[in-house]
């Protein structure tokens, strides 16, 4: 695996947190400073994505947590918490059922879907890669300048775009447009369900209200991978709700991590 990157700040058990797919580390950039003071913060850049390179082994789930699991062990980190969101959020549930970590949190985790709701979540994150290479540098800056733009550009993935910088949102956009991991990764989830179970570990999963990508699963499905997973709604939020409401989001991360006490 190439260099991964990543940032780390805070104190206390390690708690690692891993974006979606298209997206970068800097997506936990408006929790982290609500969960430094009582965890050690370890974002990180899922390879292919943000600032990690692409790595040479194909994009699956099993290399996917096989690169997470290297990226433990060349930080010295023994069985953190972790903490993921959509393609995250199925990276954490997996590392929890090889029993890498010791408790998950998933936002909107992939994989729990059927198959019409993976094909809608394929297609919608594919329209939203396409808009993003087509979308000339001049014409983001001026959306991204207004409420109202933000909105057009990202309201399918957050529930509250005008809480965004202008910056942040350009800054996304380039991301997404570029990531080479994106192509692999979709192509892939055209065959990914998780359909493990997570039974020895605290386990959180979340949805937004208003998350519009990815929908919930029934609870019995859920039930079925996850025994005593703690399920959780989070109001007012979409698909990535951590700019939606960091506060919300932040409890949640912590509660999770509390339950191995």
């Amino acid at each position: 695996m190439g260099k991964v990157a990543f940032d780390r700040t805070g104190s206390g058990e390690p708690l690692v947190l891993i974006h979606g797919v298209g997206h970068r580390r800097q997506a936990w950039a408006p929790v982290v400073p609500l969960l430094a003071p009582h965890r050690e913060v370890i974002s990180v850049d899922v390879p292919g994505f943000g600032e990690s390179p692409l790595s040479d082994k194909p994009f699956t789930l099993d290399n996917g947590i096989e690169a997470m699991a290297e990226f433990f062990d060349g930080l010295g980190l023994d069985r953190p918490h972790v903490a993921g969101n959509s393609m995250g959020g199925l990276f954490a549930l997996g590392l929890g059922q090889r029993g890498l970590v010791r408790s998950v949190t998933a936002l909107s985790p992939a994989g729990l879907w059927t198959r019409r709701q993976q094909l809608h979540a394929l297609r919608v994150l594919r329209a939203h890669r396409h808009a993003a290479q087509r979308m000339p540098a001049a014409i983001a800056r001026r959306l991204a300048a207004t409420p109202a733009g933000r909105r057009a550009m990202v309201g399918l993935i957050v529930a509250k775009p005008a809480r965004l910088a202008a910056e942040v949102v350009l800054d996304d956009l380039r991301a997404f447009a570029g990531a080479p991991g994106f192509a692999p990764a979709i192509a892939a989830g055209r065959d990914i369900r998780f359909d493990g179970q997570v039974a020895d570990i605290p386990v959180t999963i979340a949805w937004g209200q208003y998350d519009r990508i990815v929908f919930p699963p029934r609870v019995a499905e859920l039930r079925r991978i996850c025994p005593q997973a703690e399920l959780v709604r989070l109001p007012g939020c979409g698909h990535v709700p951590m700019s939606d409401d960091p506060e919300l989001v932040a409890h949640v991360l912590l509660s999770g991590s509390e339950l191995t006490r």
